[in-house]
């Protein structure tokens, strides 16, 4: 149904690291101009990293120090640029925070104990400084928003890179493909549906929802929790989910409803404003091979249209029968995955899925491959015909080859560059101090001037806060 990125344990480790850190007394760590960076922010916050696999590393302390200087400069900043975000911006930003932590968690119980505190309660304390991320983050935008880099700035930073420190970039393709997914028929269907049908019924009748979940659900995340999925607003679920959680009110159960996942029906446990605890069972119906064939037989004919009839392009074949979401409205070409933004359809080789990639090594440039059975990891069957557009060979860096890779090269130099210049006269211009624990970092040098070294070192600063009471 959903991804769970925590574990219980990783959890419990978080926020029992959190909870030991307030047990002592706190300290500032660091002022910067009229803010202070307490010691209990960067514990908690180590605490953080090291529940979500992080491992033990007192640099990252550091790291940590150095990040909440660069917020805590920005802010004051942005104050005085009259930069802010709105109050909604800031609720949306802790809500989506909030709805992973309960998703991970198992439920907002689970996570309100470990919390030791409600949810309410911990939205309010962390507001402040979700705030004033937000706030820095639209600062440094600000900063490098009208930086832009001209051709000839492009040339001249290509131009500046040693011959022997030039990039070099594996072989690219660019390559679409049509992807028909098997579908069961409705009498293929029926089975599975009225087997949904049947637990409905069992637990209409009195038994135990969470039992009948644990024995016969087919959800790997919820099925160990009696089909518990913790609570989500519309967004958490699949639409078909939604739409029928957000119509019953609390202890009702829905009717069975169909999604690409399968065949569920759930129940809602509780309503609180727009989110909803809920647990589900659902049968995911196993794929027949008559239905495999139907696919091959479909994939086919539209092969044979293209290649023998030539009575419609791949562009036209990928929009109208693909069953690809990524790729259909793309003409069936891939985007590079991590240039998305770009959307660029260069793709490194070493990206490409293995079965595709030697179905590729076999064709010419231009050539359309007949429909292949791919099996992705989870086991699920597609038959895909792939369309091979163009190949770039492994080369080192030119700018006639690759001038949209340079020129964002040449554009994150440019802003790196302004933002270094920004904060090292902001830096010049602002009272910070830094606590002696922090000062063998070596990213925080440039954070002191040699007479406010001196200074701190003689005044080291100590403050007990609230968490530190009995």
């Amino acid at each position: 149904m959903r991804k769970f990125g925590f574990t219980l344990l990783s959890l419990i480790i978080f926020f029992s690291a959190a909870h030991a850190q307030k047990k002592t007394l706190d300290k500032i760590a660091g002022v910067v101009g009229g803010s202070i960076i307490l010691q209990s922010d960067i514990e908690f916050q180590y605490a953080r990293y090291l529940a979500e696999g992080g491992q033990p590393n007192d640099n990252v302390k550091c790291q940590l120090m150095q990040r909440l200087l660069t917020q805590k400069l920005l802010a004051q900043q942005a104050i005085i640029d009259s930069v802010s975000v709105s109050e909604d911006d800031v609720d949306q930003n802790i809500d989506r925070r909030m709805r992973y932590m309960i998703q991970n968690a198992g439920g907002q119980e689970r996570l309100e104990q470990f919390l030791g505190r409600s949810v309410i309660q911990y939205k309010d304390e962390i507001r402040p400084d979700i705030k004033e991320q937000a706030v820095a983050e639209k600062m440094q935008r600000k900063i490098t928003e009208k930086v832009g880099v001209t051709p000839q700035e492009v040339k001249r930073y290509f131009e500046s890179i040693p011959k022997d420190s030039l990039p070099s970039y594996n072989k690219e393709v660019e390559v679409g493909e049509i992807v028909f997914q098997p579908k069961l028929n409705r009498d293929e269907k029926a089975y599975y549906r009225k087997k949904a049908e049947d637990l409905r019924t069992r637990v209409k009748a009195g038994e135990d929802f969470a039992t009948l979940a644990i024995a016969y659900s087919q959800d790997p995340g919820s099925a160990p929790n009696g089909g518990d999925l913790g609570f989500g607003d519309r967004t958490s679920y699949v639409k078909e989910f939604s739409a029928a959680a957000f119509k019953l009110k609390a202890g009702e159960i829905s009717p069975v409803f169909e999604s690409d996942f399968g065949f569920h029906f759930l129940q809602v446990i509780e309503r609180r404003g727009e989110q909803v605890h809920t647990r589900h069972i659902l049968i995911t119906p196993a794929m027949t091979q008559a239905a495999i064939d139907r696919t091959k037989t479909k994939a086919d004919s539209i092969y044979d249209i293209m290649i023998r009839n030539k009575s419609i392009s791949f562009s036209e074949a990928a929009a109208a029968y693909s069953d690809s979401k990524d790729s259909k409205y793309n003409g069936g070409m891939l985007l590079n995955e991590k240039n998305v933004d770009a959307r660029s359809t260069f793709i490194p080789t070493d990206q490409l899925d293995p079965q595709m990639a030697l179905v590729l090594d076999t064709m010419k440039v231009n050539a359309i491959s007949k429909p292949q059975l791919y099996t992705a990891q989870d086991g699920k069957k597609t038959y895909k015909i792939v369309y091979l557009r163009s190949v770039t060979p492994a080369h080192p860096a030119n700018l006639t080859q690759d001038f949209p890779k340079i020129k964002d090269l040449a554009q994150n130099n440019k802003v790196n560059r302004t933002v270094s210049q920004w904060f090292e006269k902001r830096r010049k211009e602002t009272f910070i101090k830094i606590d002696p624990e922090f000062q063998s970092c070596g990213q925080l040098k440039t954070w002191l001037t040699p007479s406010l070294l001196t200074s701190v070192q003689a005044e080291p600063a100590a403050v007990a806060t609230e968490t530190a009471k009995p």
